[in-house]
C-alpha cells in the first residue's frame, strides 16, 4: 500500500513542466534569441531550485507499507520500521508512528503526507460526527472519515496482519520480543533530496555574489 498526496504531486509536476519549458526557452530560444548571460544563468538556477523543492515536498513524501515493514518517506528523511518494531500508529493532525529506533529507544515520526491543521482536523471530525448521526445504528468508524484517520486505520490493519503471531494466531508483542534480534527501525537522510536543494541553492548564491561583485 502506498499513500501519497495527489495535490502535492500535481503541483510538483506542473512546476516541473513550467521549469523545463522556461529552461528550453532561455537556452534554445523558443520565444526569442537564446541568452547565456549571468542573469539568464541565475534565473535557470532559480528554476532548478524550484524543481528541487517540488521534488522534496511534492514527489518524495509517501507512506509505504509492504509485507516486511512500514516506510515513512518525508522530504529529507526516511524511516523504515519493521511491523514488529512499531508500537502505535495514530491519525490526528498527521499520521504519527511510534517505533523502536536504531539504538533501541522509542522514537516518533510524523508523516508529511496528509498533514492538516488542528482547525481543519476539527472541521473534518465535525463532519464525520454529523454523518455518524445521520447513519445512526450503523457500524461507522468516525476516524475513517478523515484522510489521516483512514490512513492510520489501514496501516493498523496491515500491522495486525504482519506482526508476529502466537500459537493461537493472535498478534502478540511478546512473540516479537522473543526473537533473537529485536526488531528496530532505520532512520536515514535522503542524499538525492538534499542534493536537489543544496546544489542549485549554492550555485544561485554564487551567481548572486558574482553579480554583486561585477
Amino acid at each position: 500500500m502506498t499513500i501519497r498526496s495527489t495535490g502535492g504531486r500535481v503541483a510538483a509536476y506542473a512546476w516541473l513542466a513550467f521549469a523545463v519549458l522556461n529552461l528550453v526557452d532561455l537556452f534554445v530560444g523558443i520565444t526569442g534569441d537564446p541568452d547565456y548571460s549571468l542573469t539568464t544563468v541565475t534565473i535557470a538556477f532559480v528554476l532548478l531550485l524550484g524543481c528541487g523543492i517540488a521534488y522534496t515536498i511534492g514527489l518524495r513524501p509517501a507512506i509505504i507499507g509492504d509485507d516486511e515493514a512500514l516506510t515513512v518517506r518525508n522530504p529529507l528523511r526516511d524511516v523504515r520500521a519493521p511491523w514488529a518494531a512499531i508500537h502505535s500508529i495514530e491519525g490526528k493532525n498527521a499520521v504519527t508512528v511510534r517505533f523502536t529506533g536504531p539504538e533501541g529507544t522509542d522514537l516518533e515520526t510524523r508523516a508529511w503526507v496528509h498533514q492538516t491543521s488542528p482547525r481543519a482536523q476539527a472541521k473534518a471530525e465535525a463532519r464525520a460526527q454529523k454523518q455518524a448521526r445521520k447513519n445512526k445504528g450503523s457500524d461507522l468508524d468516525i476516524r475513517g472519515r478523515t484522510p489521516t484517520g483512514f490512513a492510520a486505520q489501514q496501516l493498523n490493519e496491515m500491522r495486525d496482519r504482519h506482526r508476529p503471531k502466537t500459537k493461537s494466531g493472535a498478534p502478540d508483542k511478546a512473540a516479537a520480543a522473543k526473537t533473537e534480534t529485536p526488531a528496530r527501525a532505520t532512520v536515514t537522510w535522503s542524499l538525492p533530496a538534499i542534493a536537489s536543494l543544496t546544489v542549485p541553492f549554492t550555485a544561485l548564491i554564487a551567481c548572486l555574489i558574482t553579480s554583486l561583485l561585477n
